[in-house]
């Protein structure tokens, strides 16, 4: 077996339990390695008993404020205002509801920045839709040209691609996801736009179709360009849309390991292996982004989605989703403020041969708000709506407010047909409206 281990993207510095030298003989020591990460890190090391005693008094002291001093601030503080979110040591960072796409919390939500490699959740998506469309199958082989292999590099994160070799678009997959590999991310993009420039044309074209509005792909990796940028709203948006339209792919985000080419490498998102509710999505880390994470967990009958950009430590990005989830689990609850069949309003209708139609919700309507919060609604109907209406369509809208500030709001459609009225019934309500009755 290799001892190669890999980092993130372009510069991750090999974290505890990924730069042992041999993973198979050490796999114990990879888990308990993680549960460290995860639960607060090792305990700092100190001198021995003999030698703090034979240390001079003064030099003790002068230790001591050197160490203290040296002390990093901690990542996660409480909240300024009472039932806040936590106050997070992060350039910027999110927590979006899954189901409604409410943002919950947030710091610097719209700020494009480096996203490193957490870049290649659009790489595995557009490859999980190709799949689903057809364009790919699942057992297509894809070749490794020099651009896309790793060299034996040890200061990227990679697959371990062979030079000319192929690899199925599954392993693929699995590389890119679980083990990050920018060579599996540039083979990919070769594979299905020649080149990687191309690729990253795609991507941009995705992105503006799900409306990632502060995003700009220039490859298929998150390796550092000064033109390459996203933001924490626009990659929870993605990672939204991972879960929702590739559920199918989907379990692959919680997989903990993959081995390729006699070479296992684990997941670098530590909270999978302590947190049985996380399910994905993606780490990443270069100098200039720090250290990044995209987490989603199902608690109930509720998801929440965590981005965290630009932190300085893996068990920072750690500590900051971890504090981030319990704080959103269990201040928000999930609201049904109108029952799916229920009618909300009764909009009026020209020219049709009903006078009305009744209006209701498009869909079932559920939202996330803090616990206890009372809600009111109310509903806003188009202005002078005119035949033909089909059913299902749009005519109003649904305002869910609380102490008088709007919360959410869904449309309203018509619940049924309204065909136009003949010649003579319009010629008579035109009457009518011209004397105003």
């Amino acid at each position: 077996m290799s001892s190669r281990r890999p980092v993130e993207s372009a510069s991750e510095p090999p974290s505890v339990f990924l730069s042992l030298s041999t993973v198979q003989a050490n796999r114990s020591l990879i888990l308990s390695a993680i549960l460290a990460i995860a639960a607060g890190g090792f305990a700092p090391s100190t001198t021995s008993f003999a030698a703090q005693h034979q240390a001079a008094k003064p030099a003790a002291h002068k230790a001591a404020a050197q160490k203290k001093a040296s002390v990093t601030p901690p990542s996660v503080t409480p909240s300024a205002e009472p039932g806040g979110p936590p106050a997070l040591a992060a350039k910027a960072w999110l927590l979006m509801d899954y189901d409604s796409g409410q943002v919950l919390a947030s710091e610097n939500p719209d700020e494009p920045l480096p996203p490193a490699s957490l870049t290649k959740m659009m790489t595995s998506f557009l490859v999980e839709q190709s799949i689903r469309s057809g364009k790919l199958k699942k057992d297509d082989l894809v070749s490794v040209s020099e651009h896309a292999w790793c060299r034996g590099s040890s200061t990227e994160s990679c697959m371990y691609l062979p030079l000319n070799g192929q690899a199925t678009v599954m392993d693929i997959l699995r590389g890119i996801i679980v083990q990050s590999g920018n060579d599996a991310s540039k083979a990919i993009a070769e594979h299905l736009a020649g080149t990687e420039d191309n690729f990253a044309k795609l991507m941009n074209a995705e992105a503006k179709r799900l409306g990632m509005t502060h995003t700009n792909f220039v490859n298929a990796t998150g390796l550092p360009d000064p033109e390459h940028k996203s933001s924490a709203r626009d990659l929870a948006i993605l990672a939204r849309a991972i879960i929702h339209d590739s559920a199918d792919f989907y379990p692959i985000y919680a997989e903990r390991e993959f081995t390729y080419n006699k070479i296992k490498q684990g997941n670098r998102n530590a909270l999978l292996y302590t947190d049985p509710t996380v399910d994905g999505l993606k780490t990443g880390h270069t100098q200039e982004a720090g250290y990044c994470l995209v987490t989603s967990s199902k608690r109930n009958d509720m998801r929440l989605i965590t981005v965290i950009l630009n932190t300085n430590s893996m068990q920072a990005r750690a500590d900051q989703t971890r504090a981030l989830l319990n704080w959103g689990f269990s201040r928000f609850e999930k609201a049904v403020p109108i029952q799916p069949n229920a009618q909300v309003a009764v909009a009026k209708v020209s020219f049709g041969k009903a006078d009305t139609v009744p209006a209701v919700l498009g869909a079932p309507w559920t939202i996330t708000v803090p616990k206890g919060q009372k809600l009111e609604t109310a509903a806003q109907l188009n202005p002078d709506l005119q035949a033909p209406i089909a059913k299902g369509a749009v005519i109003g809208k649904v305002v869910a407010t609380s102490g008088g500030k709007p919360v959410a709001e869904a449309p309203l459609v018509a619940q049924a047909d309204v065909e136009r009225a003949g010649f003579l019934l319009r010629m008579w309500q035109h009457l009518l409206r011209l004397f105003g009755k």
